[in-house]
């Protein structure tokens, strides 16, 4: 502020006295994203966790809450592993449900909790893979769960001890294009005894290492990034190692594995989906679309009750053009122009009387979203010159 009063005495109480550098801390509480994704439910057993905190939904945002908000950790704590394991692979937020049991009905009213909760995008239950009785019926319990949101997507574990051929039972058992299978289980460092002795490692369920990857693929690229080739953090080993022949054999039954690779860690390889459609074979398409509908969903509050006319029409089309805009931007959709990667239609065609009667706005977009390069072709020329390279080529037909 400038005065104009020259003879106005200096204030004291003003803690710039002369020209400098001041430093100012300024602790403000920190932005709320209301629309973020690679957010999990956790949900599964703690026998720690006390009466008051079972079938109650826990926000945690680092690992420490769940030691002051759901329960004190021990060896064969599975739910603990998978949250921990989220963390160390920078998943930022997520929330936690613990149930007694693995009953139908107890995890059923458990993904209601988890239902009202719209940040929610991933769905994860570690302790599945050590109940194969009732794991099956339970996994197509989520993946329906899911299906029926229309906003999340399930993150699904292999079995204890499984090999090639139980893993691809488990992929013709479960349907859905909202859910994805990872295999083998992974070794990790124990969690400390009450005693403070540590014992060395356990194998779990990599769902919630997993999940962090999600989380770390779309803060760094966004959703249309599949979420492969990418290093778990904290995971020592796997339970098997799986070989290209067995992949070879495991990649049209859409699993997918993980891989230790030398010099390379243990890395994410394979981002497909439990659907047998083309059109969803992969993870990043699949939540690229529910993304979508999940940002139309939050930011097309605000035009509720308005009157359903052509000025309407023409407000929800422009939102729309600019946020598949944005995508286009971010190389989420595919084409030399935005014309050609996507298009959005909200007028009277899409709004018709009976639409319009039945307190109804529809409009109708089309995507074309990128496809992960899964296989790069180098070919070797054999010549009178000797040896040369050509590509790499992306082969098409293999996709």
């Amino acid at each position: 502020m400038i005065s104009m009063d020259n003879d106005a005495p200096v204030r004291r109480s003003d803690p710039y006295l002369h020209p400098g550098v001041y430093l100012k801390e300024d602790f403000s509480a920190p932005r709320r994203d209301p629309f973020s994704t690679g957010v999990p439910v956790f949900i599964g057993l703690c026998k720690s966790t006390p009466d008051e905190r079972v079938n109650k939904v826990h926000r945690l945002r680092v690992w420490s809450h769940f030691l002051s908000e759901v329960g004190r950790t021990y060896q064969d704590c599975i739910l603990g592993y998978a949250v921990r394991g989220f963390f160390q692979n920078g998943g930022t937020r997520c929330y936690v449900i613990v149930v007694r049991d693995l009953n139908p009905g107890t995890v059923e009213k458990a993904l209601e909790l988890a239902a009202r909760f719209h940040t929610i995008d991933l769905v994860c239950l570690p302790d599945l893979g050590e109940h194969r009785n009732v794991a099956f019926d339970l996994q197509q319990l989520v993946v329906n769960h899911c299906e029926d949101a229309g906003d999340r997507f399930a993150i699904l574990d292999s079995w204890r001890g499984d090999k090639s051929d139980d893993v691809r039972q488990q992929w013709s058992a479960i349907d859905g294009r909202n859910g994805a299978i990872y295999y083998p289980w992974i070794r990790v460092r124990c969690f400390e005894e009450e005693h403070g002795h540590r014992a060395s490692t356990i194998l779990i369920p990599p769902c919630g290492h997993v999940a962090g990857v999600y989380a770390r693929t779309d803060d760094s690229y966004g959703v249309h990034k599949a979420p492969a080739n990418e290093v778990l953090e904290g995971v020592l080993n796997l339970e098997r190692h799986v070989t290209n022949e067995e992949q070879d054999k495991l990649n049209p039954h859409r699993i997918n594995c993980l891989r230790s690779f030398p010099g390379r860690g243990i890395r994410v390889w394979g981002a497909r989906t439990l659907s047998g459609q083309d059109s969803w074979t992969y993870v990043n398409v699949r939540r690229l679309f529910l993304t979508t509908a999940r940002w139309l969903a939050w930011h097309m509050l605000d035009v509720v009750f308005e009157p359903n006319d052509s000025r309407l029409w023409h407000r929800v089309e422009g939102e729309l053009q600019q946020y598949l805009l944005d995508l286009y931007q971010q190389g989420a959709l595919k084409g030399r122009t935005a014309a050609d990667a996507y298009y959005v239609q909200c007028n009277a065609r899409t709004n018709p009387k009976e639409v319009i009667e039945a307190g109804q706005v529809v409009a109708e977009i089309g995507l074309a979203p990128t496809t992960p390069c899964e296989f790069v072709v180098v070919r070797l020329i054999y010549g009178t010159s000797g040896v040369s390279i050509s590509g790499p080529t992306r082969p098409e037909q293999n996709l």
